[in-house]
């Protein structure tokens, strides 16, 4: 493994990190035995924001058992209410009573990186502002309590408004190489490829770290739904997001001990397997803004999992026959959407969730 330096107490961090949102794919022992093989192999940084939280709890078994050997990413807003599920909040009630268990539940008194968690509106940055939470998170940093403060935002001009308070050390962010592409107004993502190339630069110059979110476009990059038209592999990706300036770890979400094995491979892989370069001929073509199953969108007032419905509609729309099966068995389908608007105002992306569930229930109807 590989490490990276925070520039403002050389914290060493691995280039390859984890993100623990896929989790919820296995059961409580394959999760135990992922994080023991990712820690195994070097890896010490973790993002801890997962679909349920059994997942979290499985996690901590293995965290509390090796806290000096990992570095813990927790998010401020994230929440998981009574049925388990992950959501997110600006109640700062809310927000201190989920902290507080967690730290309990991880067997520690202290996080490593805090985060308000998933800022992409002005007005969200300025609600956070003012309503106490960045005033609690900077009390927890000069209580020791936060070790470093950072953010998670997908917005390069909400990045460079945390930039500008003068005390995050980390952000977690966006990036792969359709993300930073653009084509005339058309963005694939938010920002255009300037402004989201101007970030990064700051980032360095400020002494801020990234952990990347979103590395792989949600899977898209890899199979047939990719934007560019042709699949690039893990390695491509890994290797691009690491080269952007202020990058010192990528988060590909893992699923298994499998999953968490083939990420590793860009470790011992050849450098001519990580050679990106092809994108300089491929081209996007400008779409409607795409799911990427980042989960953002929830809670659903429904129960409706939008990210996985959305993935198994684009996995059956490229010809992937197990797609029906896996969309038959979910317990609650596109149809019980009573378009309240609630996934559309959370999305990062700004996808027409409301209309998705009705052409996915449609589509899976008819088939």
């Amino acid at each position: 493994m590989q490490y990276r330096r925070l520039p403002q107490d050389g914290t060493e961090i691995s280039i390859i990190g984890m993100g623990t949102s896929c989790l919820h794919h296995t059961d409580a022992d394959e999760i135990e035995k992922t994080i023991c093989l990712a820690i195994e192999n070097g890896i010490n940084y973790f993002d801890t924001v997962v679909t349920k939280a059994r997942e979290f709890e499985a996690m901590a078994n293995v965290f509390a058992k090796n806290r000096d050997k990992v570095y813990l990413q927790q998010h401020f807003g994230a929440m998981y209410p009574g049925d388990g599920k992950y959501g997110w909040t600006r109640d700062l009630s809310v927000i201190k009573d989920t902290f507080q268990r967690q730290l309990r539940l991880l067997g520690t008194d202290y996080t490593d990186f805090g985060f308000v968690h998933c800022i992409d509106e002005k007005e969200d940055f300025e609600n956070v502002m003012k309503n106490g939470l960045w005033d609690y998170m900077k009390g927890l940093k000069n209580g020791g309590i936060i070790r470093h403060l950072g953010c998670s935002t997908h917005n390069p001009e909400i990045l460079r408004r945390f930039l500008d308070t003068g005390l995050i050390d980390m952000a977690m962010f966006s990036i792969n190489p359709a993300y930073d592409y653009a084509v005339g107004k058309f963005e694939h993502a938010l920002g255009d490829s300037q402004s989201r190339s101007r970030i990064y630069a700051e980032c360095e110059a400020a002494g801020v770290g990234l952990s990347v979110m979103k590395v792989l476009g949600g899977g898209q990059l890899l199979d047939a739904r990719s934007p560019f038209g042709q699949t690039l592999t893990k390695n491509q990706c890994i290797q691009y997001a690491l080269d952007r300036p202020a990058v010192l770890t990528v988060l590909p979400g893992v699923t298994s001990r499998k999953t968490l094995k083939e990420i590793l491979e860009y470790i011992s892989a050849e450098e001519s397997e990580k050679d990106y370069t092809i994108i300089e001929n491929l081209h996007i073509k400008p779409e409607e803004a795409r799911c990427v199953y980042c989960n953002h969108c929830q809670p659903c007032p429904k129960g409706i999992d939008i990210g996985m419905l959305n993935k198994y509609y684009d996995l059956a729309l490229v010809g992937d026959r197990l797609a029906f099966g896996h969309y038959k068995k979910q317990e609650i389908k596109a149809d019980a959407c009573i378009s309240c608007g609630h996934c559309e105002k959370q999305c990062p992306f700004h996808v027409k969730q409301m209309q998705r569930m009705h052409e996915i229930a449609a589509y899976f109807k008819e088939s």
